[in-house]
């Protein structure tokens, strides 16, 4: 049967919107074919209620979305799913064979499994298994299996899943660039987590370590254009070793982006290798919604954000600002000033220790041991403060009692060797081992209820990720094991905090990297972890409720790690808990640099009041309303109550702003940080005509009649 182009879109939209599974060309009573140059004349359709994919008769594919009620297809046909032999010979292409489909229902709800089958010419058999979900409509979930048919064994070296494309439609001319993205790896030099791509641009992403001590991240890679974007990703339970490449070819007018893994497998005649599950999500907007479906499907899945303490959202002062070399009483001299200032919780950070992985309590600093640090908290206590802890888990130094009398606790490579944590001259302990776990454990015990800390600020690159290990002592099923087993090492730090104390804050600032998304159900509160610029306190804070929650306590680190040192409004305009490392004069010339002026105690007052009277984490961030990359002025809403809150970010702007999700009827707009009134306007969506720089920070309330 044949059918026109016209027609067969109005099939497909149709189709889209009862969430029909699959359209067969010779194997269902609704076979299609379609005359079309740029593909052979069979398909196959996987479609969910707002994304399809399309497959040509050998099973190359491209993804076509419903997601603006009309159809796009977002690029054109190409190898999606394929594997490399052992001497690089690609294997892409499978003929056809069947498919079939059935009602499934998992943890992730009711849904739909189609099942489709190819055959290589070089003796292999693939079988896509795709399901879709009606709780995830703009979502599709894939695992392959490949099957040696020959009679020769093969060696597979690498597969390759959802490998799409995405075609720009922009104005040669336009100022603005054809595609933004969301890269989720981690890498030494602290890069920006989302970017716009140049054309030439390449990126590997990979999912383990990508230096020493920097590695692992969030498995997802997305790519957008102004009106549609696309993502891939894994959505196994534990941490893969995927790579997620982004490319923007010059001379080209399409970005690519695909999930891969390396894994030699040798696969004697009738032997198999599967995939792990990842998935395909076509979204509007920025990479937001992304982020959101994975984190709800994640949480299906079990991996689900504890409930958050209000201790969580408190404002933090940190002893930083004096260094290592910080005296117990320049410390204690400076929680009354912090107090003032309207802060509530107080840092005690690196240097309280003799060394990494010893724990000792500095003797200099504390030469009567346990009753010189408790004192010291309840110092802080009675200051009105709570007090938090600065602590480094998994690394040992060189020369440390633990690695004379504990050198098992280990992580080793496979030639037997230590991988260095270069920050502090560490070495890696391994998270997986028994040994690690109950030595970690005991001294969350000490720190939280010998101590009295009623929170703890894990820090370190070396946290987010580790190496595989090869210690023999560990008896690791596989070396991955570490690598697979370290978001459990967090639980039980986690679980053994709050046994303690319910109230505890469990942060974690693994310093620049891309935060691993296993790892994040276990801390209650997330930071922007040494922010290089403004810009990266407000997309990390982006990404992190994105992750988390749309009211997770993302904290916006240090504000003298901002632009000028000073940039509040940037913590304060996305919904992020604020803090500082202020000193005031004690001698200490480490001190110096953060020493707080008359001008500074008058404005960040004024900062850190205006952020305990909001508070406005506990709102929920609005991540869908503004795209990151394409709108201008740069915009973030936050709904809390009834009365919404905008932060606009430019250099400089004289133009009009959006105001998005408005409800219908008038509101009152005022400029709450210089206390202006700005007239009215009028929902769902309204415009103000305005002037600023660096920033715009408004709150809306409805006006009742």
């Amino acid at each position: 049967m044949k059918m026109t182009l016209k027609k067969h879109m109005v099939i497909l939209l149709f189709s889209s919107l009862l969430t029909l599974s699959i359209i067969g060309c010779t194997h269902t009573s609704q076979s299609l074919v379609e005359k079309n140059h740029d593909r052979p004349q069979a398909t196959y359709i996987v479609t969910n209620e707002l994304i399809s994919i399309e497959y040509d008769q050998n099973l190359h594919s491209r993804v076509i979305s419903n997601l603006n009620g009309t159809i796009q297809k977002l690029g054109n046909f190409q190898a999606s799913e394929y594997v490399i032999l052992e001497g690089g010979k690609v294997v892409s292409e499978f003929a056809f064979i069947s498919r079939s489909e059935h009602d499934i229902n998992t943890e992730l709800g009711p849904g739909k499994q189609v099942t489709i089958l190819g055959d290589s010419t070089s003796g292999l058999r693939k079988t896509i298994s795709i399901r879709r979900f009606d709780a995830y409509p703009s979502m599709l979930f894939f695992s392959l299996i490949y099957e040696n048919t020959s009679e020769q064994p093969m060696q597979i070296i690498k597969w390759v899943n959802n490998h799409y494309a995405l075609t720009s439609f922009s104005d040669s001319t336009s100022q603005q660039a054809a595609f933004w993205s969301y890269q989720g790896a981690s890498f030494s030099d602290r890069r920006d987590w989302v970017m716009p791509l140049k054309p030439g641009f390449s990126q590997q992403n990979y999912m383990g370590m990508n230096a020493s001590d920097y590695g692992s991240g969030t498995a997802i890679s997305d790519i957008w254009r102004k009106d549609i974007g696309l993502a891939v990703g894994h959505s196994e339970v534990d941490p893969k070793l995927v790579a997620i490449p982004v490319s923007y070819p010059e001379n080209s007018h399409t970005a690519q982006l695909h999930i891969e893994l390396e894994q030699t497998v040798r696969l004697a005649p009738g032997q198999s290798i599967q995939t792990i599950e990842t998935f395909v999500n076509a979204h509007k907007g920025d990479y937001y919604a992304t982020l959101k479906n994975y984190r709800n499907a994640m949480a299906d899945k079990g991996l689900k954000m504890d409930d958050i303490p209000d201790s969580a959202y408190e404002s933090i002062w940190c002893a930083w600002g004096y260094e290592r070399d910080f005296s117990v009483d320049e410390v204690l001299a400076t929680l009354p000033k912090a107090k003032e200032m309207g802060l509530k919780w107080a840092v005690l950070d690196d240097g309280w220790q003799t060394a990494e992985g010893d724990w000792y309590l500095h003797p200099e600093k504390f030469p009567n041991g346990d009753k010189d640090m408790q004192a010291f908290v309840k110092e802080i206590n009675d200051q009105g403060l709570k007090a938090k802890l600065w602590w480094a888990p998994l690394a040992v130094d060189p020369g440390t009692d633990l690695l004379h009398e504990h050198s098992d606790m280990l992580l080793l490579d496979e030639n037997g060797a230590v991988h260095d944590v270069t920050w502090w001259n560490s070495f890696y302990l391994c998270p997986a081992y028994e040994g690690t776990i109950e030595y970690t454990k005991e001294l969350v015990k000490k720190m939280m209820g010998t101590w009295g800390f009623s929170g703890l600020k894990i820090d370190g690159q070396h946290l987010n990720g580790v190496p595989p290990c090869y210690n023999p002592k560990h008896n690791h099923k596989s070396p991955n094991e570490s690598v697979e087993k370290l978001a459990e090492f967090w639980k039980v730090v986690y679980d053994t905090a709050l046994e303690i104390d319910k109230q505890a804050v469990v942060e974690i600032c693994p310093c620049g990297t891309s935060y691993a998304f296993h790892n994040l159900p276990y801390m209650n509160q997330a930071v922007s972890s040494d922010p290089l610029t403004s810009w990266q306190v407000r997309l990390k804070g982006k990404t992190l409720k994105g992750l988390m929650g749309d009211s997770a306590p993302y904290y916006g680190d240090h504000v003298e790690l901002s632009d000028n040192a000073s940039d509040f409004a940037s913590s304060l305009g996305i919904g992020a808990v604020v803090g500082t490392k202020f000193t005031i004069p004690s001698g200490n010339k480490a001190a110096e640099a953060f020493l707080l002026n008359a001008q500074q105690e008058q404005e960040w007052g004024k900062w850190i009041a205006l952020y305990n009277e909001k508070m406005l984490p506990k709102g929920e961030y609005l991540g869908e309303l503004y795209d990151i990359g394409f709108d201008l002025p740069e915009a973030h809403a936050i709904a809390k109550g009834e009365r919404l809150y905008y932060g606009f970010y430019a250099k400089e702007w004289n133009g009009d702003i959006e105001l998005r999700g408005l409800q219908a009827g008038h509101y009152q707009v005022y400029d709450y940080i210089n206390e202006q009134d700005l007239g009215k306007v009028s929902g769902p969506n309204a415009l103000l005509e305005i002037a600023f720089n660096d920033y715009l920070l408004l709150e809306l309330t409805p006006i009742t009649q």
